[in-house]
């Protein structure tokens, strides 16, 4: 963080430039994703969420919620694990060795679908980094189904999530598939907004 220069004195080292960059990225995201967040969530009447990786657990760091009374509920700062639901969507994409240091030895079960076998979980793993989205359907909530896509940084490498999350009764096959295609088109306005 800091270097003792030849005088004997001190400057910033080179681990604040990475982590200004990273902070600076991470602000950028957040501004370039938000007026996209909303016109995605006016069409679909539904919430919508941008998730990063931190210390190996999902963080919602933008969302959108629209005005209707019965609606998920989104919170800025909240954690979810990386295993369950469509936060997988962020781990598909990790290289397989880091995939394994982001994952706890026991997956926790939140609901009857959450997948807690290692080897289904990367077989489900595969498929999404195949398809590029992923579709959940009650592994956190019962009630809930979402859909999310990557956003990519300017080396393509994942960055973050963009989701869409609904109350499950009301949510057909049809609906979540309208999802994939608009969360999509939205995650390539916000990759390319970032420099991808």
């Amino acid at each position: 963080m800091v270097q003792k220069t030849t005088k004997g004195g001190f400057r910033l080292g080179n681990a604040i430039l990475v982590l200004g960059t990273a902070a600076s990225t991470q602000v950028d995201l957040v501004r370039i994703a938000s007026p996209i967040m909303e016109d995605v969530g006016q069409k679909v009447n539904e919430t919508v969420q941008l998730r990063i990786i931190d210390n190996s657990e999902a963080l919602c760091i933008a969302k959108f919620e629209p005005t209707r009374d019965l609606r998920v509920h989104a919170m800025i700062g909240r954690r979810r694990p990386l295993h369950a639901g469509s936060s997988k969507v962020l781990l598909a994409f990790l290289p397989p060795q880091v995939q394994k240091q982001m994952l706890p030895e026991q997956l926790s079960r939140f609901t009857a679908r959450t997948i807690t076998h290692p080897g289904r979980l990367a077989a489900q793993l595969q498929a999404i980094r195949k398809d590029g989205y992923c579709i959940s359907r009650g592994e956190v909530s019962d009630q809930l189904v979402s859909a999310a896509v990557p956003v990519l940084a300017f080396d393509g490498s994942v960055v973050a999530s963009l989701n869409i999350a609904a109350p499950a009764f009301r949510t057909q096959e049809d609906d979540l598939q309208r999802f994939v295609v608009l969360l999509k088109d939205a995650a390539q306005q916000i990759s390319k907004g970032i420099g991808w």
